[in-house]
C-alpha cells in the first residue's frame, strides 16, 4: 500500500480541511507552541522544500540526519513531545488568522510546485529526498501537529 503524500491532491485535500477546521479554541493535547506558532512552524517546515539551491548541513546532520531520516519515513507515528531542531521553534506570538491564510496557501503552493522543483530534494536534516519522500514526510509532520490540535 502506498504511503500518503502532500502531493496526492486526495490526501492534499483532506490535510487542509483539516487545517481549515482549526480554530482559535482548537484544544492542544501537547507541546510548547501554541496554535499560531504550530502553523508557522508546519509553514517554515514546507518552505524548506520549496527553496532552490543547495541546503546547508551541519556536523549533527551527518551524525543523527540517517536515523532520524528513517524514523520519519517509517509508518510509525511520532511521539507527542519530540524535540523540535532549534531552527524550526517559534517562539514570538503570531497571529492566528494570518497564520492560517499563510499555511493554507503554502499548502496548495506545496501541492502545485510538484512539478515546478527537481527531485530529491535536498534537505538540510535529510540530504536528498525523493518525490516519495518529501510527500510523506510533509503529510506525516502535518498529520501530527494537526493531531497535537484535536483537527
Amino acid at each position: 500500500m502506498a504511503k500518503p503524500t502532500l502531493y496526492n491532491s486526495t490526501t492534499h485535500q483532506l490535510i487542509r480541511s483539516r487545517v481549515e477546521s482549526l480554530s482559535p479554541d482548537s484544544q492542544q493535547k501537547w507541546g510548547k507552541m501554541n496554535l499560531p506558532q504550530m502553523m508557522a512552524h508546519l509553514r517554515k517546515a514546507v518552505e524548506t522544500g520549496l527553496r532552490k539551491g543547495p541546503a546547508k548541513f551541519s556536523i549533527i546532520s551527518f551524525l543523527l540526519g540517517p536515523y532520524i531520516k528513517k524514523m520519519v519515513m517509517s509508518d510509525t507515528p511520532y511521539k507527542e513531545g519530540l524535540p523540535t531542531a532549534k531552527k524550526m521553534i517559534i517562539t514570538d506570538e503570531r497571529d492566528f488568522d494570518i497564520e492560517k491564510t499563510k499555511l493554507l496557501a503554502i499548502l496548495d503552493k506545496f501541492l502545485n510546485a510538484k512539478d515546478e522543483f527537481p527531485s530529491p530534494i535536498n534537505h538540510p536534516m535529510f540530504g536528498k529526498l525523493t518525490e516519495e519522500e518529501w510527500g510523506y514526510s510533509q503529510w506525516k509532520h502535518f498529520d501530527h501537529h494537526l493531531k497535537q490540535f484535536s483537527a
